[in-house]
């Protein structure tokens, strides 16, 4: 088994999480698919290691938790070829759009309900106002 120094881990994390990160950019896939990569087997299997980051100690550092779902789909070769063509990653890309934009007014609408629902709080005196009072 090799080990890793903690300098060594520390920038393989830092490495995939932003490699993985860029799996959520349909641009980038296309990218990869023009340029063979996604035919390579090295690389198909780099992709499968890459499916740890699914688990939620790993998950809880993205901050475009997209890529797990792109992550998914490339582990489909019918996925993968696809990615080639340019209509097919301006469908993802907009998808991804109309995704983001319904995803924000619906939870907006959700947190108006929810502040809605919640009753007014009463302003109370801090502790400390009451005992000067006395």
């Amino acid at each position: 088994m090799l080990w890793l120094s903690k300098e060594q881990a520390r920038n393989r994390f830092q490495s995939e999480l932003e490699f993985i990160q860029c799996l959520a950019n349909p641009n980038y896939l296309n990218f990869l698919a023009q340029r063979g990569f996604l035919r390579e087997r090295s690389f198909i299997n780099y992709l499968k290691y890459l499916l740890y980051w699914k688990e939620p100690e790993y998950a809880k550092f993205l901050k475009y938790p997209h890529c797990l779902h792109m992550l998914e789909l490339l582990q489909y070769e019918h996925f993968r070829k696809e990615l080639v063509n340019a209509q097919c990653t301006k469908f993802i890309d907009e998808q991804q759009l109309l995704h983001w934009q319904h995803y924000s007014r619906k939870r907006t609408r959700l947190q108006q309900a929810l502040a809605e629902q919640q009753p007014p709080q009463q302003q109370q005196a801090p502790p400390h106002a009451n005992a000067a009072a006395k």
